[in-house]
């Protein structure tokens, strides 16, 4: 059985949208590099996921933020090739981007249910907030890779549910903190 890992920035009080822009809608876009200093140590993590990724998932939105930079990004190049999932109940063929790889439409969360069952390694989670409450919901989601930023937005789309869910425990694999008050924590999920 396939691991679905959800990897991502975080804010302390768990708003994981915008890291890198206002997209949003709030005021406080672009946390992860605005106030906190820069160290190449901290992002030492994605160049170890690379080298267990064997397929990326996205929510529509990601995707469609994430595709036309990432296929041109010099600093993503190793994920051109990979195969790729997204999750939507809207997005037609004809709007993948092109160029990227192989990349095919989930429906919901019986489909990702099916591809966990599959042979294959680790399929990894960027981004989508949305997509990553309905994989919790659902039991989907195996680990979490966290960066916590030392910072609290207030407004901005929350990585966990507020829903009464059934507890779920974690076990800590590992963690670090740098010296700019980032955290990593990565978990599993029992």
């Amino acid at each position: 059985m396939r691991e679905l890992v959800y990897t991502g920035f975080s804010s302390l009080d768990g708003v994981v949208d915008s890291p890198g822009g206002a997209v949003e809608g709030h005021r406080s876009g672009g946390w992860v590099f605005q106030d906190i200093e820069f160290r190449p140590e901290v992002y030492a993590i994605k160049e170890e996921e690379l080298a267990e990724t064997s397929a990326l998932m996205f929510g529509r939105t990601s995707y469609e933020a994430f595709a036309p930079v990432w296929r041109e990004s010099d600093d993503h190049a190793a994920y051109r090739d990979l195969p790729k999932y997204v999750v939507s109940s809207t997005l037609s063929e004809d709007a993948l981007v092109d160029g990227w790889g192989e990349t095919t439409i989930l429906r919901g969360t019986d489909d990702i249910a099916a591809l966990k069952k599959t042979e294959g390694g680790a399929i990894f989670v960027h981004g989508s907030a949305e997509l990553a409450r309905r994989l919790s919901e659902a039991n989907l989601i195996d680990r979490y890779h966290l960066l916590v930023f030392p910072v609290l937005l207030g407004a901005g789309k929350s990585l966990f549910s507020r829903a009464d869910n059934d507890k779920r425990r974690l076990t800590l694999r590992d963690s670090e903190a740098y010296g700019n008050g980032v955290l990593k924590l990565i978990y599993d999920v029992r």
